[in-house]
């Protein structure tokens, strides 16, 4: 029986939490109640072909019947200022800013406003795709009219756009500039009209840029637009569109400009939320819904790709109509985590009243909101700790490559087969999508946030990452190994301490995106002493950041090269949050075969292969990880869902990229065929040869190196090793291989480093 999973849908204010603290759930429905749950999984996979979904009922002050609401989504970037009518322009007026549309093929987008829909007062520059550039005004005195400049704006085309009023002789100008650019000459455009009335152009909202309001109490947003906005700014008096666009924010100290009302400098505090106007009168705004900062302005000259080096050049922010951060609902209940609960990947299960106490293959709705609850920092319970890779998590959240990539059956090599969770993605766009999709206007999403529904990292769903991540809890489980989870988070946010506590920690089987505070602290971890086991491929790939004031979302610049779906706009490959770049961790010198001996090679679309063990496997000082496994017998040539432990995607010793000169292949992949494929960056060039029949790069190979002060490093190399530790009831050489690495790394015994050849 399928199992309806979008019924009930809900996020939580954090993804994880220690014991003793509180986590907040918000959820929604168009059902009147719901009843939930909390459980701890072992394994949250469905796949009959594997464990299975497994899990543990924990009583909790949350079990039973809740009230539920069905709650709206607003998706849409916007800057607000709330002023206090300052904005409310009386007699002549000037209005303008730069703009950089890229999607006019809808409805008309607000660039400028302080206009209501629900009253139809203020006014409004806008741009609609089929008549240019609108002013529109209202007043209770006067109905509503719009007037067009009628010339059509060109998408990615830098504009100076402008009005003015006259109060004296009722009449508008509005201009549209377009901006020489290369070999596209200058071109101006000017309309006058006649609009005399009595324009009291108060329509008691905030003012809004990149949107308007539809309705005030509570302030709903409409109109959004899609593009880059810069140095908004309106002044009193009628000014000339030239004068306008060059006009003084700031003058000499001791003689500040009367004229400007307000001049929005967004090159001020591209790491903040907040705008800053440069006036007299401190209109200062902030944003809504995370909208794109440190993107190339008007003044780009191309000099500098890091706008900490040329803020002024940064001075555009890139607006969407389908941005999102926080859904902003309203908390359904709330859980204060037990002191005494296992850390563990935990969720809140949600299903319709009555149905609690049925057993998962006899309910028609579930659905699961996760959770990770750690033991909290410096408060072990076990030796050895599980990484939680919630920033790669969040880089797939609600991805819908399989849905719009018009390439992925072809990849893939087989018939593609749609989800319920993909049909409702499609059906409800408003949820927003990964850091592999682009948004409506084709530019790449560089944010994700944990603080909307997130339909594939949860149990049932798409089989990768979250959920192909416990089969090793389950083996964990299964062989009665103690362990705490923590997550990417408090590495990030905590450094070594989050994981110096322990004698071994685990990476998953995709810890694709790190931060920088994240490999500082594995570094420093594996430098002192520790044991990191990186159960994955894949590993280390993408440099990210969670945004310093909006932490809930991860952001990513994709740079121009790697495994991607969408580039970045020339000049904008540093992060807002933090101005570091962004792209590949290889190309900030620091590959991932610096770290854990191995990095990304190559994609496997087609078959899996398995492993068999190199010669070097006979040096001693890996003679433990073999221990039980013949030379020639075929490592994991078997496995869930894939069909063998090396797939998906898979990584490579080389010693060109930083591998360690001590690290030990002792396994290498075999079996793989023309869908294996390598990364973009390993080639320069198109030739024949590049799949994994023919290219010797494209391979998977298993390393060990110790590390100084007596630690050591097992890479695995592939995404599908852990698929396979479950065959066979966990009797197989991968559970058995697995079995003697995290053993040994347990033990007290100190690995020593190899003496230097001579």
């Amino acid at each position: 029986m399928s199992v309806e999973t979008n019924r009930f849908l809900g996020y939580p204010d954090r993804l994880s939490v220690p014991t003793g603290e509180r986590i907040v759930f918000h959820l929604s429905s168009a059902e009147a109640a719901v009843d939930a749950a909390i459980v701890r999984f072992r394994c949250a996979d469905a796949d009959a072909s594997g464990p299975g979904l497994r899990y543990t009922v924990l009583p909790s002050p949350v079990d039973g019947e809740h009230p539920c609401t069905d709650q709206e989504i607003r998706p849409g970037s916007a800057a607000i200022v709330e002023d206090v009518g300052r904005l409310a322009l009386q007699g002549s007026w000037s209005i303008g800013c730069h703009v950089w549309p890229t999607r006019l093929d809808d409805e008309n987008q607000t660039l400028l406003a302080r206009w209501c829909d629900e009253t139809e007062t203020g006014y409004a520059l806008c741009l609609s795709p089929q008549r240019g550039l609108c002013l529109r005004l209202g007043a209770a005195s006067e109905g509503p009219v719009e007037v067009f400049t009628d010339a059509p704006l060109r998408p990615r085309h830098w504009y100076w756009v402008s009005a003015s009023f006259s109060a004296e002789t009722g009449k508008a100008v509005l201009t549209q500039w377009l901006l020489a650019d290369g070999g596209t000459p200058e071109e101006i455009i000017e309309r006058e009209f006649d609009v005399s009335g009595e324009w009291a152009l108060d329509a008691g909202i905030p003012f809004v840029m990149a949107a308007h309001a539809a309705a005030n109490s509570p302030l709903k947003l409409a109109g959004h637009f899609d593009g880059k906005l810069d140095s908004p700014r309106i002044a009193a008096g009628i000014h000339a569109a030239a004068a306008l666009r060059h006009i003084e924010p700031m003058a000499r100290s001791g003689a500040p400009s009367s004229e400007v009302i307000a001049f929005w400098d967004f090159s001020i505090g591209i790491d903040t939320l907040v705008v800053r106007d440069l006036s007299a009168n401190a209109l200062h705004g902030r944003l809504h819904q995370l909208p794109r900062r440190a993107v190339t302005g008007v003044n780009w000259s191309g000099t500098v790709h890091d706008w900490r080096l040329a803020p002024r050049e940064y001075g555009a922010i890139h607006f969407h109509s389908d941005d999102l951060y926080d859904c902003g609902w309203t908390p359904t209940l709330k859980l204060d985590v037990p002191a005494d609960w296992r850390s563990g990947f935990y969720a809140l299960r949600l299903r319709l009243p009555g149905e609690g106490d049925r057993g998962a293959r006899d309910v028609a709705v579930e659905s699961f909101i996760p959770f990770f609850v750690t033991p909290g920092i410096g408060r072990p319970r076990a030796r050895l700790a599980v990484v939680a890779s919630t920033a790669t998590y969040l880089a797939y959240a609600n991805s819908a490559l399989r849905l719009y990539h018009v390439h992925f059956q072809g990849l893939t090599e087989h018939v593609l087969q749609l989800t319920f969770d993909d049909l409702y993605l499609q059906e409800h766009p408003e949820l927003a999508q990964s850091t592999y999709d682009t948004h409506v206007d084709g530019s790449g999403r560089c944010y994700s946030s944990w603080l909307r529904p997130i339909l594939n990292m949860r149990p049932r769903a798409n089989p990768f990452n979250l959920v192909s991540d416990t089969h090793f809890i389950d083996w964990l489980e299964e062989q009665g190994i103690d362990y705490d989870v923590i997550t990417d988070v408090e590495l990030d946010r905590e450094g070594v301490r989050a994981v110096e506590p322990y004698r071994v920690v685990c990476t998953l089987t995709h810890p694709e995106y790190y931060t920088f505070n994240m490999m500082n602290a594995l570094l420093a971890y594996q430098n002192a002493g520790g044991r990191h086991i990186c159960m994955g491929a894949n590993s280390f790939y993408w440099r990210c950041a969670f945004h310093p004031v909006a932490p809930a979302a991860l952001e990513v610049r994709r740079g121009m090269a790697g495994t991607r779906t969408w580039e970045s706009q020339a000049g904008e490959v540093h992060l807002a949050g933090t101005g570091e770049p962004a792209a590949l961790w290889r190309h900030s010198g620091f590959a991932p075969q610096k770290l854990v001996g191995v990095g990304f090679a190559a994609m496997v679309y087609d078959h899996p292969g398995y492993y068999l063990r190199t010669d070097a496997s006979d040096d001693p000082r890996v003679s433990f990880i073999v221990e039980g496994i013949e030379k020639e017998e075929r490592i994991g040539d078997f496995g869930v869902r894939i069909g063998g432990a090396v797939g998906i995607e898979i990584d490579r010793h080389d010693i060109d990229l930083g591998s360690p000169a001590h690290a030990i292949v002792l396994a290498t992949s075999h079996g793989l065929g023309t869908g294996a494929l390598p990364t973009p960056e390993e080639f320069r060039t198109m030739v024949h040869g590049l799949d994994g029949e023919q290219n010797a790069l494209v391979r998977a190979d298993m390393v060990f190196f110790e590390t100084p002060n007596g630690g050591a490093v097992f890479a695995t190399g592939s995404i599908s090793f852990a698929l396979s530790l479950s065959t066979n009831d966990y009797r197989n050489n991968v559970s058995q291989l697995t079995g003697n690495v995290v053993r040994r790394f347990l033990s007290d015994e100190p690995f020593a480093m190899p003496r230097p050849a001579a």
